[in-house]
């Protein structure tokens, strides 16, 4: 899913999916709850969720969460070959998801609620779930973050090194992508950090604005995954493994 703020030069895609993510956080700011109206909550991770969100009552909108996703594969594109397993993933993951969602616009519009009914079905584990596809959304959104944060801090690391990182913290835990022969070749072939902050520069932008944007990008996504992950540990998904 591309939406129409690309086609229509808006701004990079980090400013694209700032966009997003205001729209998002919008519709978020209305799930929050305190802590007393759960009552007591004798699991830690469950109090500390609790903190957070009412997650009967969470929404997280299906069409702008997928187009955040879309502009993620545009950003895997600027780094190149290695990233190719892993962008067809997502690929797949974002069709899933708008199948289901154009299957029936107004009762999938909320993606807790199919999280809800799968669950209820008992098929939110099925290799095929939309469940499924969500939650490997959210994680391949998590190393996109740890990308960030990793060249941030270090914006002389090498990049190849900085996406092998970022990729055992977020996404090896439950996958087996980079452990393939191909994979570790192509991780040879990623861009140095300048080519790739270049290549997210709008035309006559520099290093410093485009560092205000995606720090600005890292702190609305942040929290809002923390929020989403919260929901994954409420539905049980958080630990499923890759097949």
């Amino acid at each position: 899913m591309k939406r129409k703020i690309m086609d229509q030069n808006k701004g990079s895609e980090i400013m694209c999916a700032i966009e997003e993510l205001s729209a998002m956080v919008k519709v978020k700011s209305a799930t929050l709850v305190p802590v007393a109206e759960h009552g007591d909550v004798d699991d830690y991770a469950h109090a500390r969720d609790a903190a957070f969100i009412n997650h009967e009552a969470a929404h997280i909108p299906t069409r702008p969460f997928l187009s955040l996703c879309s502009l993620l594969l545009q950003v895997l594109d600027k780094i190149g070959p290695t990233m190719a397993v892993l962008r067809q993933d997502i690929h797949q993951n974002i069709r899933r998801l708008e199948v289901k969602h154009e299957s029936d616009p107004s009762t999938y519009s909320n993606m807790v609620e199919i999280l809800k009914m799968e669950k209820t079905e008992g098929i939110a584990r099925n290799v095929t779930s939309s469940s499924r596809a969500f939650v490997w959304l959210t994680r391949s959104l998590d190393f996109t973050v740890a990308l960030f944060q990793n060249l941030l801090r270090d914006p002389g690391k090498n990049m190849k090194q900085a996406v092998e990182e970022s990729y055992n913290l977020t996404l090896k835990p439950s996958h087996r992508w980079i452990s393939s022969a191909a994979s570790k070749v192509a991780l040879m072939l990623v861009p140095d950090n300048e080519t790739f902050f270049s290549s997210l520069m709008e035309k006559d932008e520099n290093y410093d604005n485009l560092k205000v944007e995606i720090e600005t990008f890292l702190s609305l996504l942040v929290p809002y995954l923390e929020q989403i992950h919260s929901i994954l540990r409420f539905y049980n998904l958080d630990k499923l493994k890759s097949n």
